[in-house]
């Protein structure tokens, strides 16, 4: 099988770097030449990685071709290209959904949407897919952990959470520069507040079938530290600020 990949950016990387951590088979990955700086890195990394001539090559000669550019961008070069009946089309573009992507495409392709995250780079973290493909499922489960969404509308909600990514980086970038202005050193710093949420994050998964609640209830005490840092946050509004922005998010995918 041959995976082609129109655009090279962050995404796109991180899927590639993926797939070469995995033991998933393959013959080759043709990438667009479009960001010629990211496109030479990853031929130079791997040897299975050639870089195509344009677009149109790397839906030529591929199996299955992975969407990884702007909305502006795929609604621009989308219509200008070629598929083969039955081709696997996988989308990464967040505000297009399957109907427009269908009549861009204007080709009767396998048409799958698909939400892989950074840390897909090291095999981890969850890929919602829409609709359920058995091939896409299988292919996303052994480079990540995918998710089948039938509803595109319902699936457009775990988009909407993928939108606080920068957020939560946000969230440990201003817990580490607290650190730092406290006289810590900032690599010290850094490390502590990430192997704690990634620590933390872990343990709630080992749990996810448990409900939030019980994580909430039982880090704190009554007057405890934990108690007053979230009734703090709480009353400040910062949890229900967090409820809105998603509102926007999704507000802003079902118009697309």
């Amino acid at each position: 099988m041959k995976l082609g990949f129109i655009g090279t950016g962050n995404i796109t990387s991180d899927v590639i770097n993926g797939i070469f951590r995995s033991d998933l088979k393959f013959k080759q990955i043709i990438i667009s030449p479009r960001n010629q700086n990211k496109a030479k890195k990853l031929k130079k990394k791997f040897k299975k990685v050639i870089i195509a001539k344009n677009n149109q090559e790397v839906v030529n000669n591929s199996d299955w071709i992975f969407i990884g550019v702007l909305p502006m961008v795929a609604s621009q070069i989308l219509p200008n290209l070629i598929f083969r009946k039955n081709q696997t089309v996988i989308s990464f573009v967040a505000t297009l959904n399957l109907s427009n992507l269908k009549k861009k495409i204007n080709c009767k392709v396998n048409l799958v949407r698909a939400i892989p995250m950074p840390p897909i780079s090291l095999g981890l973290g969850p890929v919602v897919i829409c609709p359920p493909n058995k091939k896409v499922k299988k292919f996303f489960n052994k480079v990540g952990t995918s998710i089948e969404i039938k509803n595109e509308k319902l699936s457009n909600n775990f988009w909407a959470i993928s939108g606080t990514m920068a957020s939560f980086y946000e969230t440990l970038k201003n817990l580490s520069d607290w650190l730092v202005k406290k006289k810590t050193d900032r690599k010290k710093a850094q490390e502590y507040v990430t192997s704690l949420y990634f620590a933390l994050a872990g343990l709630a998964l080992k749990n996810s079938n448990k409900n939030m609640k019980k994580f909430v209830a039982g880090s704190q005490t009554p007057g405890g530290l934990n108690w007053q840092g979230v009734n703090q946050l709480r009353k400040a509004g910062y949890y229900k600020s967090l409820q809105n922005s998603l509102t926007d998010l999704l507000k802003r995918l079902n118009k697309s």
